[in-house]
């Protein structure tokens, strides 16, 4: 962190042990994200009149390149519960900000290709003739990026396949 950890306790004092507990919290984070500019702690009792016992809120902010991540879970018994709630959540945000940094995308595979051998338009099913030999089934609601009734003999087309009740068949056909 360029900006040394804060922590500001509201309403009560922090003990030495909860103080080290929300360091190694904070420690974690760092080791995790090599670019955490600023983290701000901040744990309240707040005022209210209440049924219950007391209530811990935690509130973290992390300063990162071009984003200010908060986390403010909903307030706890057990301080200790409300620091590892709120940090877990932190954890999360990072996570996903680490991932946006990198830009990391998911692909899907694209399918096999395969060509449509029959067609039953009035029936509103197909089949394919797979490259290995194999004849796979497909249903018209298993067509995307075009419709069923655009299809013909002799198409070439990707597919996915499942496991059907009667065999093979294609959970998604898409117009190669």
């Amino acid at each position: 962190m360029n900006i040394p950890l804060q922590i500001t306790s509201r309403n009560f004092d922090l003990t030495d042990a909860i103080e080290t507990a929300i360091r190694e919290r904070a420690e974690r984070l760092e080791r995790m994200c090599d670019r955490i500019i600023r983290c701000d702690v901040v744990v309240e009792i707040p005022h209210q009149r209440q049924q219950k016992g007391v209530l811990y809120n935690v509130r973290i902010a992390i300063s990162v390149p071009g984003s200010e991540i908060v986390v403010k879970k909903e307030p706890h018994e057990d301080l200790y519960a409300a620091i590892n709630r709120a940090f877990e959540s932190a954890d999360r945000q990072i996570k996903k900000f680490i991932s946006r940094q990198r830009q990391d995308v998911k692909y899907h595979e694209e399918g096999p290709f395969a060509v449509i051998s029959r067609i039953f338009p009035e029936e509103g099913y197909g089949f394919l003739a797979a490259a290995d030999g194999r004849e796979i089934y497909f249903h018209q609601n298993s067509v995307v990026g075009s419709s069923f009734a655009q299809l013909a003999a002799g198409e070439r087309v990707r597919f996915v396949e499942s496991a059907g009740e009667k065999g093979p068949q294609a959970s998604t056909v898409k117009p190669a």
